[in-house]
C-alpha cells in the first residue's frame, strides 16, 4: 500500500502540472480551465453519489466514490491555489479538540450582524 502522504503529493503534482496542459488531452486540464461551476457541480455530484453508496452500505462504492470526491475536491484547492498541506493543517489544529467547543470558538469570533437601517 502506498503512503497517503506519497499518493497526496503525487496527485498535487499532476494537478499542478496539468494547470498548462491541453485541455482537449486532459480531464484535469479541462476542468480547471473551464468555469468553476463545472468542477463544483462535479463536486456536488460526486458528494451525492458518496451519499447514495453510503446509504446503500456498499463499502466498495463509498471507498471509489469518496476517491472522486477527494480527486475533485483537489482540483477546486488548486483552482484557489491552496494546497492539501493546508487543509491538513488545519485537520491537525483541530485534532483532539471538542467538535462542541471548536464550533462554539468559531461563533465566539463572529462578529455581531449589523442591523439594517
Amino acid at each position: 500500500m502506498t503512503s497517503s502522504s506519497t499518493i497526496l503529493q503525487r496527485l498535487t503534482q499532476t494537478i499542478e502540472a496539468r494547470k498548462s496542459a491541453d485541455p482537449a488531452h486532459s480531464y484535469i486540464a479541462k476542468l480547471l480551465s473551464s468555469n468553476e461551476d463545472k468542477v463544483l457541480k462535479k463536486i456536488a455530484e460526486e458528494a451525492a453519489e458518496t451519499i447514495m453508496a453510503c446509504k446503500d452500505n456498499d463499502r466498495e462504492q463509498i471507498i471509489y466514490e469518496t476517491a472522486d470526491l477527494w480527486f475533485h475536491c483537489l482540483i477546486m484547492l488548486a483552482r484557489h491555489d491552496i494546497s492539501p498541506e493546508a487543509i491538513l493543517s488545519e485537520l491537525e489544529r483541530r485534532e483532539g479538540v471538542s467538535g462542541i467547543e471548536e464550533k462554539l470558538s468559531r461563533s465566539q469570533n463572529q462578529p455581531e450582524p449589523t442591523k439594517a437601517e
